[in-house]
């Protein structure tokens, strides 16, 4: 705490409403010297006393504490910068949906294609152009690739694979 700075910042407050010394010290019941050694640095006010200037100057704590007002410029650039966080982070989000949900897609499609070809092979419906065994293998891959799709998703959207992720890392960094 740079003690000289807040007290500048005091000074520099008291004056913005027009207020002396003394004037400021009536204002708070104590003496035109004590306010004097708040704004040379020599003395702190009381903490009491620092919430009831704070709130006399429309200031905050932090701010008098620091020995500056927070711009309203800082202010609007780090909203700024959290809206453009905010954004980045949703776009990220709907791509994510995005993949999970053709991701989904592809493996409905695939147990339809197995189901198709499960009911080809069953009623004799393929030619014999097409060995059943290469039929038979064909479904039973795309039903084990969409399984495997779909345990991956229900991993994902319970948050394994992220627990996963964070636990090699942890690894790799012991």
């Amino acid at each position: 705490m740079d003690q000289i700075k807040i007290g500048k910042f005091l000074k520099h407050l008291r004056k913005e409403k027009g207020l002396t010394q003394e004037q400021l010290a009536e204002q708070f019941f104590v003496s035109s010297r004590t306010v004097s050694r708040w704004e040379t640095g020599s003395n702190m006010p009381d903490l009491d006393i620092l919430i009831e200037l704070a709130d006399f100057y429309n200031a905050d704590i932090r701010e008098i504490i620091d020995g500056e007002r927070k711009s309203n410029n800082m202010e609007s650039e780090t909203k700024n910068t959290l809206k453009k966080v905010a954004e980045y982070a949703a776009e990220e989000n709907k791509k994510i949906k995005t993949r999970i949900t053709d991701m989904m897609l592809g493996a409905a499609i695939l147990l339809l294609f197995s189901a198709l070809l499960f009911e080809g092979i069953q009623s004799g419906f393929l030619p014999g152009f097409i060995p059943e065994k290469a039929c038979y293998n064909v479904m039973m891959f795309s039903m084990g690739l969409s399984f495997a799709v779909l345990i991956i998703n229900i991993l994902y959207l319970n948050g394994f694979i992220e627990k996963i992720k964070n636990l090699k890392n942890i690894k790799k960094n012991t």
